[in-house]
């Protein structure tokens, strides 16, 4: 019995890239002590207020199942946010709550493309990418966005990757390299989408870690709201990582044939999850900062230690809960230089080439573990990479 191309094809045929961070966790395993600076994983845990809502609605009696397309309080209330933060308005027609942002990525793409359809992603690239595109049938392409342009996708190298196209998938504020996207930047990704007739896939679930430059969504643009799909969640914003609770705003007949699709495969999100989100959404901008500022206080950590030498550079940490640093003048590629850290000090770090061939020799550092850890990790990297340059 053989089973699909398409399952044992979701990774390219090759590996996917995170074989330090398996080789932490082994070590972890053998109890060896390790400091992961690896994963988007929040130090804190979900706040105990949104816990407590749970609480009540499951023991309320909330625990069959819920409409599949979402509560109409929740689709009310992300339809309510992004309206308040993009001025394009929004309303519960145009939202579909998922598990999760991976879920939401899922279904855009089974929205938009059909099997053998080309779909762009930008590389560097949060890990599932690729893998989320083959999994729907869809062919992925690299868009290169290169060290030399701060990892910003420019519209030439959009418009080179573009001819055949359906889709383009983009991520601000960005994970892996902490870059939020310029005015100039969504405005590129808006021309490229309407001159070769593209939806565009924006993952938007770091949009509450915003340090630097301000968070623009391309479906706020002038003829994007037709075509844009919008992935978020409260995975980040809300430290709700294992809520698995997310969403999709797209136009109103989009959200009408993923409702189908939701149908088919998750039937819905737990009501208690739901009414727990819909309690979160409404403590505002107070618990989004709260959730926020351990990663603010660890950037401006980051930042001071960085200016003091000149062997790691560091990428403009603009947003989201990572730091890329550019470790190429030590003569190792990432992926080497992330091994040899390990070895040496116990820290694990991702190697930029787990997030594409633009990314190669640099590392992602997570902003997760608390302010001296992080402090003292990120000081003993700075001293390995000086002791091992050429």
């Amino acid at each position: 019995m053989e089973l699909s191309n398409r399952i044992q094809g979701l990774t390219g045929g090759g590996s996917d890239g995170w074989d330090v961070f398996y080789k932490a966790r082994r070590m972890i395993g053998a109890g060896v002590g390790v400091t992961e600076l690896t994963q988007g994983e929040h130090d804190i845990r979900t706040d105990q207020s949104i816990l407590d809502a749970m609480h009540r609605s499951a023991s309320g009696g909330n625990t069959g199942y819920a409409t599949v397309p979402g509560t109409d309080s929740l689709r009310d209330a992300v339809a309510a946010r992004l309206t308040a933060r993009t001025g394009v308005h929004t309303t519960r027609d145009n939202v579909l709550i998922t598990p999760g942002g991976q879920s939401a990525l899922f279904a855009s793409h089974h929205a938009v493309c059909d099997e053998g359809d080309l779909a762009l992603y930008c590389d560097p690239y949060y890990a599932t990418y690729p893998g989320t595109l083959r999994g729907v049938g869809a062919v992925p392409r690299a868009v290169p966005c290169l060290p030399e342009n701060a990892f910003q996708p420019v519209f030439a190298d959009i418009a080179a990757k573009s001819a055949g196209a359906k889709s383009l998938l983009v991520n601000t504020p960005n994970n892996p390299t902490g870059v939020v996207y310029s005015r100039e930047t969504v405005e590129g990704i808006a021309r490229a989408c309407c001159e070769y007739d593209m939806w565009c896939i924006s993952d938007e679930v770091y949009d509450t870690q915003v340090w630097d430059g301000t968070h623009i969504s391309p479906r706020t643009l002038d003829g994007m709201a037709e075509r844009t799909l919008v992935v978020g969640s409260m995975s980040k914003s809300h430290a709700m990582t294992g809520s698995r609770i997310g969403w999709v705003v797209a136009p109103e007949d989009v959200v009408e044939n993923l409702f189908n699709l939701a149908t088919h495969t998750t039937y819905g999100v737990p009501g208690y999850i739901q009414d727990a989100a819909v309690f979160a959404l409404g403590e505002g901008l107070a618990l989004e900062e709260k959730v926020a500022e351990p990663f603010r206080r660890r950037r401006a950590i980051g930042q001071n230690i960085l200016a003091e030498q000149n062997v790691v550079g560091l990428v403009p940490s603009e947003g989201a809960m990572y730091m890329m640093l550019d470790v190429r003048s030590t003569g190792l590629s990432g992926e080497a230089f992330a091994d040899k850290l390990l070895e040496a000090h116990h820290i694990a770090v991702m190697p930029g080439e787990s997030f594409g061939a633009s990314a190669a020799g640099h590392v992602r550092v997570a902003m997760t573990v608390e302010d001296s850890a992080f402090e003292a990790s990120l000081k003993t990297l700075v001293g390995f990479a000086k002791e091992i340059q050429p």
